[in-house]
């Protein structure tokens, strides 16, 4: 290498689930977003990585990409709470409001009859605030994957 430092950038997170249509109806739902693309076609390194996978489609909201994708050998299951895995994902948001809409849209979502089908049945966290005044959110997606919603306080300079 020439000594560049490398600046990685986020892309995307994956979800892996075995119901992608009622996952893509629960992110327009909460989030808003937006189908941007589809496949169902996969190169080998792929099929060879996550056999039995049929149908990928990416979910856009705000800078914030989704993959979502099943596998025809889905075990329905997730991790052993114990077991390494990423724990949850956090993203972001400019106003303190924006938690609090959001909390209410999940619970919007949740009550309504979209035909999502829920693989854990725990309601968000409450809003809360840490000792620097960072406030965040915790929801379950349909899949049961846990999301942080933060927002950073401004600082003075």
């Amino acid at each position: 290498m020439n000594g560049s430092e490398i600046a990685p950038k986020f892309n995307h997170i994956a979800i892996q689930t075995d119901d992608v249509d009622s996952t893509i109806r629960w992110y327009e739902d909460f989030l808003g977003v937006t189908v941007e693309w589809e496949i169902d076609t996969f190169s080998s390194l792929t099929l060879e990585r996550l056999p039995g996978i049929r149908k990928l489609v990416e979910l856009k909201a705000g800078e914030v990409r989704f993959h979502v994708f099943d596998r025809s050998d889905h075990s329905r299951s997730g991790p052993p709470p114990l077991d390494f895995q990423f724990q949850h994902v956090g993203i972001e948001v400019d106003e303190p409001a924006h938690l609090v809409e959001l909390r209410e849209r999940w619970l919007r979502v949740r009550e309504s009859d979209t035909g999502i089908r829920w693989n854990r049945d725990e309601p968000p966290s409450e809003i809360v605030v840490d000792s620097d005044g960072m406030q965040s959110l915790y929801v379950l997606d349909p899949n049961g994957l846990e999301i942080e919603f933060i927002h950073f306080p401004k600082r003075k300079t």
